[in-house]
């Protein structure tokens, strides 16, 4: 009897690691449709931008390993260059209990050109199965996910180290923007964890 009971919560672990597995999305597969709440409290839909390349970035400012690559202004500049070819970068917030308010106040504080929208349910993060801050998307003007991972190469804190790294997320921006195919199209996310709501 006892073997029985323990086998119950083995089961459930087994049954919710593999439902998130299957919920995580895959290169080649159309990007989930989302619609979320920016900082400023306008509602954006992944659908509106259908037609344009999309950068996903999860965030979350409390992590050292996105304070890496703020602190000196290397993601501010990494958006804004490509935004001028007309990619459209989102970060995405999925910390347990931040406000639109928190958002709107680090992203004056560190003068950051994007849009950080609100998903502090973690309904959007698990949907893609972002496992880190930063954790990186990038979608193709088809919809579709084109990278998936990590922002580089470096999978320290140091931001000293960041412009000696290889930027994944800008090769695979270069290569779309080129009309060729991603040559590293998925790698493994450094960071913190995201820290999702408990259940």
């Amino acid at each position: 009897m006892r073997k029985l009971f323990l086998a119950a919560p083995v089961m459930a672990l087994v049954m919710l690691v593999a439902t998130t597995a299957q919920a995580a999305v895959k290169v080649g597969e159309a990007a989930p449709d989302f619609s979320l709440e920016n900082h400023k409290g306008e509602t954006v839909n992944l659908s509106d931008l259908k037609g344009k390349i999309v950068v996903l970035e999860w965030f979350n400012e409390e992590c050292p390993y996105v304070v890496k690559h703020y602190k000196q202004g290397h993601m501010q500049k990494l958006a804004n260059k490509y935004a001028e070819k007309g990619v459209v970068w989102l970060a995405i917030n999925s910390t347990n209990g931040k406000t639109n308010a928190d958002n709107a106040s680090v992203a004056d504080k560190w003068s950051m050109p994007m849009a950080i929208l609100n998903d502090s349910d973690g309904t959007v993060g698990k949907q893609y199965g972002a496992t880190n801050t930063p954790h990186m998307y990038v979608i193709d003007a088809e919809g579709k996910i084109a990278y998936m991972g990590a922002i580089d190469s470096d999978r320290s804190a140091d931001t000293s180290k960041v412009d000696g790294a290889t930027n994944y997320v800008a090769e695979a921006l270069d290569a779309l923007l080129a009309g060729e195919s991603v040559k590293t199209a998925e790698t493994r996310a450094y960071g913190c964890s995201v820290k999702y709501p408990r259940k």
